[in-house]
């Protein structure tokens, strides 16, 4: 699928990697609509890359409705938008539980169902979800961020296998710890010793590659957590008890960024 040309919905641009995104993107010749739910953080960006704007809340079913009437007819979706949704699940109120399960996973899914049809009638598109190497093995203090992200992962390959034979293609784009945007520039921690981080250039090159390739899984990460991700995806268990040899350090890094995301449930 080609981005030069192509209208492409971006969510999720006024956090983490959504200003890099939209920048490669435009960059590349895209026509941009661009969606945040702070006005303040959107009507810049919208300036800054002559695109379409649509302030909505991904939270709100009425607002994702709303969202996809005003970005019919675009040839692709980068559903980018997240909660961080780190923390005990006890430690959720039952509203904060259900913002993180609309935002992360039905939005992007329900975008999905509005947007498709249209491209399945064209028999052109693509559907990019941006997810997380969470996706793939499970870890501490993130109960209900590593079940978005892996529902997330399971809709986009299956939902890829559906449009196949109408011309769509599916994505599905998962980030290792980024730095320099995201949860460790905005708390100001360091990533856990050992597993090495990308930047979010890697990131953005990783949704391009998997739109203009239609690669069904693209994961950005270096080596060394691609392979304990892999391991544990397999062995749960043994993940879980190398995870505890971790030691107290990754414990206070992980309990740092809780913290430090509460304000964002």
């Amino acid at each position: 699928m080609r981005i030069t040309g192509s209208t492409v919905l971006l969510t999720g641009v006024t956090g983490g990697i959504g200003a890099a995104l939209a920048s490669e993107l435009g960059a590349r010749g895209a026509r941009l609509i661009l969606t945040g739910r702070r006005p303040e953080a959107l009507e810049p960006l919208v300036e800054r890359y002559g695109a379409r704007g649509v302030v909505a809340d991904l939270a709100d079913p009425d607002d994702i409705e709303r969202l996809a009437r005003e970005a019919a007819g675009a040839d692709i979706l980068v559903a980018n938008a997240a909660l961080p949704s780190s923390g005990e699940l006890l430690d959720y109120t039952p509203e904060q539980l259900d913002r993180a399960l609309a935002v992360n996973l039905r939005a992007p899914a329900m975008l999905a169902r509005l947007l498709a049809p249209a491209m399945v009638e064209a028999r052109r598109g693509h559907l990019a979800f941006v997810g997380s190497m969470s996706g793939k093995t499970a870890t501490k203090h993130s109960a209900l961020y590593n079940a978005t992200k892996f529902g997330l992962r399971g809709f986009a390959l299956g939902l890829r296998q559906d449009l196949h034979e109408h011309g769509v293609g599916v994505s599905v784009i998962q980030p290792g710890f980024v730095r320099d945007a995201g949860m460790f520039a905005a708390t100001g921690a360091e990533a856990p010793a050992g597993l090495g981080t990308v930047s979010p250039r890697q990131v953005v090159a990783g949704v391009v590659r998997a739109i203009e390739q239609d690669r069904a899984e693209v994961n950005v990460a270096p080596a060394m957590m691609k392979v304990l991700t892999a391991i544990g995806g397999q062995f749960p268990g043994f993940s879980e008890r190398v995870q505890r040899r971790a030691g107290e350090s990754t414990d206070r890094t992980l309990r740092r960024v809780v913290e430090a995301q509460r304000k964002s449930r």
